[in-house]
């Protein structure tokens, strides 16, 4: 039985266990897809991601990335996740700031600041997103689902961006943190549409420092709750700008997620020329091998 090398990486954080976690087998040419499911079934993350050689001459690396219960085409933190290990073990450089990454959804440039060596901030480029809003009866099984009423002053929406979130905004932030989905529901309901799982969302209107309070739920992938989600906070952004939701003036959404999951993530959403870059920093809390 060989051994492969493995980390397990905190993501959207500087402290160990306050973020969301990844597990990162840094070397899977050997393993099948059949053995990459059963690992990630094994690790019971919201996902587990396996690095492979790039087979874009573009792409610094290859990376599939699987849930519990299945392979995504893209997520978020994994992706942040990844970089990271990568960058601390070596195996690739960030030559003039930016990583290229192959996935099932393409590729995906990231930008990394290396301005404070302690806590890097790696950015992925959002995959372009292709938004549709929802219907009054769809919205209205969602809420049935949700347990809670949507803001339909902005349509619910589905936003692609390889994953699949379908995003809404509610009317505070104690209404996203009391939010007590039915998970059977909620599986059955994202299994017909086809969706990777639903934001939820709402507007800070304080001085605390934060613009939004986002939860992620995406049962139907074996994860009730993402306690910090990359691509569903990317998700949000593309539906605020969908909806042409007023943004701070320099373009950056301070988001913060995972307060019910005793999490405390910051995700730092920016939008520039059309673009929508996901940010955030990780540290890495395991380093060893995994037994294949």
């Amino acid at each position: 039985m060989s051994g492969v090398s493995f980390r397990q990486v905190d993501v959207f954080t500087t402290v160990p266990f306050r973020g969301n976690p990844v597990a990162v087998v840094m070397d899977a040419q050997t393993l099948s897809g059949d053995q990459m499911q059963a690992i990630a079934a094994w690790t019971n993350l919201s996902e587990t991601t396996f690095v492979l050689p790039a087979e874009d001459s573009r792409a610094d690396y290859r990376v599939r990335i699987f849930t519990p219960g299945r392979e995504l085409p893209f997520a978020g933190h994994p992706t942040i996740g990844t970089a990271h290990a990568l960058l601390e073990a070596g195996m690739i450089s960030a030559e003039g700031g930016r990583i290229i990454q192959e996935c099932g959804a393409g590729l995906v440039t990231l930008a990394v600041s290396e301005e404070n060596s302690d806590a890097r901030i790696i950015a992925f480029e959002l995959p372009e997103p292709s938004i549709t809003n929802l219907n009054n009866e769809q919205v209205t099984c969602l809420e049935d689902a949700l347990g809670c009423q949507l803001d339909r002053t902005l349509t619910p929406a589905l936003v692609d961006v390889g994953a699949r979130w379908i995003v809404a905004r509610v009317a505070s932030v104690e209404t996203v943190l009391q939010a007590q989905p039915d998970y059977g529901r909620l599986a059955e309901h994202d299994s017909k549409m086809n969706v990777t799982g639903v934001c939820l969302y709402a507007e800070y209107g304080d001085c605390s420092g934060m613009n939004i309070e986002v939860r992620s739920f995406a049962p139907s992938c074996g994860v009730s709750e993402d306690p910090v989600c990359g691509s569903g906070n990317g998700s949000v952004a593309a539906f605020m700008r969908h909806h042409q939701v007023a943004l701070p003036a320099d373009g950056r959404i301070h988001s913060s997620q995972g307060r019910v999951l005793g999490r405390n993530g910051k995700i730092q959403l920016t939008t520039e020329n059309g673009k929508i870059l996901v940010g955030g920093s990780a540290v890495t809390c395991i380093s060893g091998t995994v037994s294949c």
